[in-house]
């Protein structure tokens, strides 16, 4: 028998969730009966649609507090509450440290970790009324080396500690909770990883022998922000299909794989 979660009624905002992951975090709660708010820095070319409902697109620089603002300001003015906040902006290109600008690093954590901040702030009265969740975004990246990615790998571990804090600071009115993702399949993912061989051999790196799909990602925030968990704050869920298999296994007689 199928657990069904009924959002109906439930207002929910999403950061970055015009494409990639928030679009399929986007795809769950309209699955689910929420309504939705998302943003971006550009109009993505289409909305995903359930059931003939839509998100209400705003272009937002996550990245200034002032716009951030602005856009809560419009969604309480409009909705007269908020349910449900996923940080999911973010993102970075390979670019290593050395031949990075403070401006370009700078431009990174604001992205990756900055707009967590902001989102929460602003959202924060709102959802302290609603009694409601916050998700937070997070990565692999956190936890273990990110050549290349080093700033974005630092900013989410940002993340994940913000999480943990303002799960106490805001017990017990309002949880928060994070999503650390492993490597999720979306049209940028193919691109960055290489023809179809390629992307089988990196797929082939992960114990589940996939890549997750952007709902995979939506079905874990759904559920942490469900009645499913009402004693869970401050946790941090791995959906990384078993994260990564140990290089030492390549060299072991009898390994696993």
């Amino acid at each position: 028998m199928g657990i069904e979660l009924d959002f109906t009624g439930k207002v929910v905002l999403v950061t970055g969730g015009g494409r990639g992951v928030g679009d399929g975090i986007v795809s769950v709660f309209l699955a689910a009966g929420a309504e939705l708010e998302i943003c971006g820095r550009t109009q993505p070319e289409r909305l995903r649609e359930v059931d003939g409902r839509a998100p209400v697109f705003r272009a937002v620089d996550v990245r200034d507090a002032g716009q951030v603002e602005a856009w809560i300001a419009d969604v309480l003015a409009r909705r007269s509450r908020i349910d449900v906040v996923v940080n999911n902006a973010g993102g970075s290109p390979f670019a290593n440290l050395a031949d990075s600008s403070p401006r370009y690093s700078d431009k990174i954590a604001a992205l990756n970790f900055m707009s967590t901040v902001y989102v929460s702030h602003a959202a924060y009265a709102a959802l302290r009324e609603s009694r409601g969740s916050v998700v937070n975004i997070t990565s692999i990246s956190a936890r273990r080396p990110s050549p290349g990615t080093a700033v974005y790998g630092a900013a989410k571990a940002a993340v994940e500690s913000l999480t943990t804090s303002l799960a106490v600071e805001w017990a017990p009115d309002v949880r928060v909770n994070a999503v650390s993702c492993g490597l999720v399949e979306t049209p940028g993912s193919i691109d960055h990883y290489g023809d179809a061989e390629q992307y089988a051999r990196v797929a082939a790196t992960i114990p589940r022998g996939v890549f997750a799909r952007p709902e995979e990602i939506g079905q874990a925030c759904l559920m942490l922000v469900s009645p499913l968990s009402t004693h869970i704050t401050g946790a941090v869920l791995n959906v990384d299909g078993g994260g990564e298999w140990p290089a030492f296994l390549q060299h072991t007689p009898n390994a696993l794989r």
